[in-house]
């Protein structure tokens, strides 16, 4: 390949660049860009997080975490200190032997040879580093000037999206230090604060107890948990007291010898020694007789326990996350609940808040919940919810909460889909269910359906501002307030 044409490629690919939509792969495909043109075997490339408390975004070839560090700290005194400081690229032909670098006893130690530093931008957004070949020729300097200036709007535009983003979502630097296998679905400040406390006490292996009204989440809490521990390729068992047989709670948790009870036919294991080496989720623990909770307390405390009917001592390795939708100090009060065991499993609290109280939320986790029921069957794809739907959803109150909120939007896609319509509409989400869907609308409900669809639609239009639909509608703001009450919407 002749010069001109090498030349010609290397240009059409810092344009295809410009293509990428995410940081992440902008990052990938310019430094594999730029060490295959500079025949680097090593390289390294960091942009600065868009807001001053987030994690850089960085990405390294052929460097090893140690290598990583040395480029990050013990060279950002240096080559990269020197880039940044300057604007300028810096070269040195063997940084071991340049006065400028060879003091520094990361250098000494890697024996680091040719190097070349590239800021991007100015003022600079970040770092190229290069190193892994015998030389680097002022041609191959000039070419790392010129990449990382053309490289430096394309960052900038991928940062401010991030950045907007970041303004948006609340839980979006949160999320970056958490293996998110489960869709743990939110954006607001209360639950940036519940994953805040999961990536803090995840990885600890402690007991945690989570605490809510029904149907805010807690199961898809405590797996988060469960993938963010040490734990995390151990099993993740979940069973929920309130279902077990009363009488065979501690037969069913830890397991029973032949002849304990009258189903006892063969010694059999429970759920504990189900849970070896991983996560045991108990939902609902106030549900657990009391006569049962002596022994879970002992396993708590020591790790150890008997089958049902057995003598000899059993050693488990778990973990237990137990959750409940009660105040247990008021069951500790009432008898049902041992207040020894109240302190054991609380070791650590972790409160889901309802959706009343993250109702900035509600647009994004129905959304979710859509293409959630929407991707379970083709004959369901494409359903969409409209804004007016939106708004609706964020205004209603949800006391069943999550689980509520996902029944709803089930019954709406399926509602949506039998009148043949693309997208979900208030009166589809709200529909009674003893409703004939099919019978006409007498005029008087036909006439409260409509005001209460323009209304919705009209305040989703003017962001919920009244003044605004008011004006709209040509009406008073008191008489919009009063068809908001009379309608049983939820005043934003």
């Amino acid at each position: 390949m002749d010069d001109v044409t090498a030349e010609r490629d290397f240009y059409l690919r810092i344009l295809q660049l410009g293509q990428e939509e995410k940081i992440e792969l902008l990052l990938a495909e310019a430094l594999s860009l730029i060490t295959e043109i500079s025949g680097a075997r090593k390289g390294y490339i960091e942009l600065a997080a868009p807001d001053d408390d987030g994690e850089p975004f960085s990405l390294s070839k052929d460097l090893s975490d140690a290598d990583v560090a040395d480029v990050r700290e013990k060279l950002s005194g240096g080559i990269i200190a020197e880039a940044m400081a300057t604007g300028e690229v810096v070269y040195t032909p063997s940084a071991m032997q340049d006065v400028r670098f060879s003091g520094r006893q990361s250098v000494k130690l890697k024996r680091i040879g040719a190097a070349l530093c590239a800021p991007i931008g100015s003022p600079p957004l970040g770092v190229i580093y290069l190193q892994g070949r015998l030389q680097f020729s002022p041609e191959d300097k000039a070419r790392l000037a010129l990449f990382a200036r053309h490289l430096a709007p394309l960052a900038d535009r991928l940062l401010r999206r991030v950045q907007r983003v970041r303004d948006t979502d609340r839980t979006l630097p949160i999320r970056a230090g958490l293996r998110n296998h489960v869709p743990v679905v939110g954006r607001g400040r209360a639950m940036a604060k519940v994953l805040q406390k999961v990536r803090s006490f995840a990885p600890h292996d402690i007991t945690v107890l989570l605490t809510g009204p029904t149907g805010t989440g807690k199961t898809h809490l405590a797996r988060l948990i469960a993938d963010n521990s040490e734990r995390a390729r151990g099993p993740f068992v979940q069973v929920n007291a309130a279902t077990l047989k009363h009488e065979l709670v501690e037969s069913q948790l830890f397991g029973a010898v032949r002849g304990a009870h009258s189903t006892a036919t063969q010694a059999t294991d429970g759920l504990v020694a189900a849970a070896e080496g991983g996560t045991l989720f108990l939902d609902e623990v106030s549900e657990i007789p009391i006569g049962a909770q002596a022994a879970l307390l002992q396993f708590l405390n020591s790790g150890t326990y008997c089958r049902l009917g057995g003598t000899r001592t059993r050693h488990a390795d778990v973990r237990i996350i137990a959750a409940t939708n009660c105040d247990l100090a008021e069951e500790v009060r009432a008898g049902r609940f041992r207040e020894d065991l109240m302190y054991r499993i609380n070791v650590v609290e972790i409160a889901m808040p309802p959706l009343s109280a993250r109702t900035e939320d509600i647009p994004v986790l129905a959304e979710h919940l859509c293409r959630a029921c929407t991707g379970r069957s083709p004959a369901l794809g494409g359903v969409t919810l409209s804004p007016a739907a939106l708004s609706a959803l964020r205004m209603a109150p949800w006391p069943g909460n999550v689980r509520q909120l996902k029944s709803a939007i089930e019954r709406a896609v399926i509602l949506a889909v039998g009148a043949g319509r693309s997208q979900i509409a208030p009166a589809h989400l709200f529909a009674g269910d003893d409703e004939d869907e099919a019978a006409p609308l007498g005029f008087q409900d036909a006439t409260r359906q409509f005001q209460r669809d323009l209304l919705l639609r009209t305040l989703a239009e003017a962001d919920h501002n009244v003044s605004e639909a008011a004006r709209r509608l040509g009406l008073a703001r008191s008489h919009i307030y009063n068809l908001i009450k009379q309608h049983g919407l939820k005043k934003r």
